[in-house]
């Protein structure tokens, strides 16, 4: 009997202690995660300061080499006889792609105005005969 009594504490005793040993697991994985999640954040943003700060050092280069070679030859910007064909040439193709876009879309729109009237007066024909 008193060996059935010790076996019925023991095994009680083991039930009662799991949840409490699961939620200590559980809480540890918890505490881990977010460590890991903190420490995953902070090397993402350490690389994305590094990269702005490449970023901002290059293009203050890039400037800067623009600027000495315009005070070398004394052209700042694109113009002249030059910009003056090149926006010639763009503004001409702008135009004509346009004139065929909208040339495409009347017709298109007119074809569907016929058909939608077309299909309206078959439908009053067959509805009223």
């Amino acid at each position: 009997m008193r060996i059935q009594y010790a076996l019925a504490i023991v095994g009680l005793s083991a039930l009662l202690a799991a949840p409490a040993h699961a939620q200590s697991i559980k809480k540890v994985g918890d505490e881990t995660h977010h460590v890991l999640k903190q420490t995953g954040k902070a090397v993402k943003q350490s690389a994305k300061d590094a990269g702005s700060a490449t970023h901002n050092a290059l293009t203050k280069a890039g400037n800067k080499t623009k600027e000495t070679l315009g005070d070398a030859t004394g052209i700042h910007k694109v113009g002249g006889d030059v910009g003056k064909a090149a926006k010639k040439v763009s503004g001409t193709s702008k135009k004509l792609g346009a004139k065929t876009k909208h040339g495409v879309k009347h017709a298109a729109s007119d074809a569907h105005g016929e058909l939608t009237k077309a299909g309206k007066d078959t439908k009053a024909a067959v509805k009223n005969p």
